[in-house]
């Protein structure tokens, strides 16, 4: 935990930027019947049966201090998806960046082996090396900044059905670049001095 919470004191740099990854399932629904739109002083309706159409999962990545985050569903959860998603981050958003510092939780695809499981192993460590890894602790998620954007994009952009991925896809950008066009920033106040006063029972005792 204070691993984490040290990171999240450090003070920006461009050249190493803190960001912080999460990833959720979600399912794709589609409707049995057309919804009857809203009117006056009528709701929009819609009926309680619903199509499957399978399930994906939602990547995001946030740059808490930054006000910056990317959103991508992807058809499944597995390494090569996640090492993707790791190039894509460290060649396209942050180009430039000497080294990217990474927070995510420990999900067995999160580390660097994933990345020699995708990739020749001369990329695989390339891209490796301009990685600095923090995992949360077990049960520690709620030190995700991730996790909490999750929260939001669920709230203001997945409260209704969505039955195909393309459109998922879609939807999911344009909550991002309207977030990110406003820079909401996250600025964690939770600091280590705190976690030893309010959290002092998760600490080992002597």
């Amino acid at each position: 935990m204070e691993d984490v919470l040290a990171v999240y004191a450090r003070p920006y740099d461009p050249r190493r930027p803190v960001v912080c990854m999460d990833e959720k399932p979600y399912q794709l629904l589609g409707h049995v019947r057309d919804p009857i739109p809203a009117a006056p002083r009528r709701d929009r309706r819609e009926d309680s049966e619903y199509l499957r159409h399978g399930t994906c999962s939602i990547f995001c990545w946030v740059e808490p201090l930054a006000g910056w985050r990317r959103i991508d569903a992807r058809p499944r959860r597995t390494r090569i998806d996640w090492a993707g998603q790791v190039r894509h981050l460290l060649t396209q958003d942050y180009p430039d960046a000497d080294q990217v510092i990474l927070v995510m939780d420990n999900l067995n695809t999160h580390n660097t082996a994933s990345l020699y499981e995708a990739f020749p192993p001369q990329e695989a460590f390339a891209l490796a090396q301009r990685l600095e890894i923090h995992h949360t602790p077990k049960h520690g998620s709620w030190l995700n900044i991730a996790e909490i954007e999750l929260s939001a994009l669920t709230r203001q952009c997945l409260d209704r059905r969505i039955h195909d991925l393309d459109l998922l896809n879609t939807e999911l950008a344009a909550w991002a670049d309207t977030v990110n066009t406003v820079q909401r920033q996250v600025r964690w106040h939770f600091t280590t001095d705190d976690a030893r006063t309010q959290l002092r029972h998760l600490y080992p005792k002597h």
